[in-house]
Formats: C-alpha cells, structure tokens, sequence
C-alpha cells in the first residue's frame, strides 16, 4: 500500500491502457476504480494522477483502437460527487479529443499543466498529515472542514485508517507524519490512535494544529498549543483557512 503513491497511480492507468490494447484491442467501454483515498491518500491529487495517467496513453496512441469510452465508479456517492466535480474541470466537455499529444492543447492552462505533472511531481508537494478516527460521522468533517481547507493552502491532505491498516501501516503513517509540513489532529472523540499520532508527530517536532469540538473530550490542556475549537464544519473550514494562511508564513 505505501508503495503505491501518487506517481504510481498515473503508471497504473497508463499501464492499464497499454495493457489492455494489446491483450483486447476490440474493447469499446473500460471502466476503472478509484485509488488512492481510500487508503488516505489526497482524494484530488489521487484521481488527478489517475486521469493523468489514461491521458498519456491515450495521447501516446497507446490505448484499444475501437475504444469509445472510459467509466470511473466508486461506491461512495458523496466521493463520486466530489471527483465528478474534479473531473469536470479537468476536461470540462467529458471528451479528450484523439489527436496525439496536441489533444491536450484544446484544455485550458491549468488543466493542461495538471496533466503534465501531477503523480510526477506529487512527491515533492508540501502536505498536511490529518490525524483523525476513519469513522462515518468524521467524513464530513474531514472533506468539508478539513481537506478543502488544506487543498486551498496548497497542501495536500492525508490520513490513515488505523483501525483496518494491517502489517507495515505505521511505518507509512510515521513517514507521512515526519515528512509533513503540519499535522491537524482532531481530538474531539478522544482516540487514542490520534494521541499515539500527535505524540509521534511532536517527537519529529512537527508542527501541529488541534481541533477540538467538544472540549470536555480532552485528555490535556490544550493552554500553550495550537488549537482551534469549533461550533460547525463551516466554522472550522473558516477557522482552518485563517490559521494554514498564517502558519504558511512561519512554517518553512
């Protein structure tokens, strides 16, 4: 699972089209999951190198020559909405015309540059670690209040789900967590993995941020750390946005 970053994400869809060219050329319709996410990886930056990488093959006449369409499918609805959104203004009209590499020139800058680099240069992009359980009733918190925050920040925003990650996951979680730029830790229900992971991260004297929403869940005094106690997601996405512009002054 560590291994299979961002970079490796857009080689896997490129790959895939390569791939199936040549063992059924004949296909009109090929359909692909979403990867990357759901392991903690950056939800945009993931399917971003994803459609990246069918991109490139597909410029690169690499792909089935009776190919019509491409389906991505993911069981979360609220994701698939979210990455409908992202798709969107990657390739606004849903069609990538076939004329070589030159198809791309007809996107605009932004979508263009996006194509070029993302999965290539994503190593190299500042992130934010967010510690927080993998639960139902955070998601929200996490995509609204959380990622979207970071992403504007022009961080990319990560997590591990503890509870299922089996093997070398720590090793993973302690890399991202020592490697980041800033580690946002809700201590709201009083999870212990969030504590070993704020612990962890003051040990690599990474910066964090905490979040608190209801503060009679603390286990420590909070006086003296960066904190942020909300009232809503919106309060805390607001709340967020001011405090990642300021540290984004102070934090090298």
């Amino acid at each position: 699972m560590r291994q299979f970053n961002y970079s490796e994400i857009r080689d896997f869809a490129r790959r895939a089209l390569v791939s199936i060219a040549s063992k059924k050329p004949n296909v009109h319709h090929i359909v692909f999951t979403i990867h990357g996410p759901g392991y903690g990886l950056d939800e945009t930056e993931a399917f971003e190198s994803e459609v990246a990488g069918i991109v490139e093959a597909v410029t690169s006449s690499a792909y089935p020559k009776y190919l019509e369409s491409i389906t991505f499918i993911e069981s979360d609805i609220r994701r698939a909405n979210r990455l409908s959104k992202v798709l969107n203004k990657l390739l606004p009209t849903g069609n990538l015309p076939i004329d070589g590499y030159d198809s791309i020139l007809t996107l605009s800058t932004e979508s263009q540059n996006t194509l070029r680099t993302v999965g290539y240069s994503s190593a190299g992009k500042p992130h934010v670690f967010v510690a927080m359980p993998f639960a139902t009733e955070m998601d929200d918190t996490y995509h609204y209040g959380i990622q979207g925050a970071a992403n504007a920040a022009g961080l990319l925003c990560e997590r591990a789900d503890l509870s299922t990650f089996t093997g070398d996951v720590m090793e993973w979680v302690k890399l991202r967590i020592s490697s980041a730029k800033l580690v946002i830790a809700d201590l709201t229900s009083a999870n212990p993995n969030v504590y070993l992971e704020v612990g962890y991260a003051w040990g690599c004297r990474v910066p964090t941020v905490l979040l608190i929403k209801e503060t009679n869940d603390l286990k420590f005094n909070v006086r003296g750390q960066r904190h942020i106690v909300y009232k809503s997601i919106k309060h805390l996405e607001e709340s967020l946005r001011i405090e990642l512009n300021g540290l984004a002054q102070s934090i090298p």
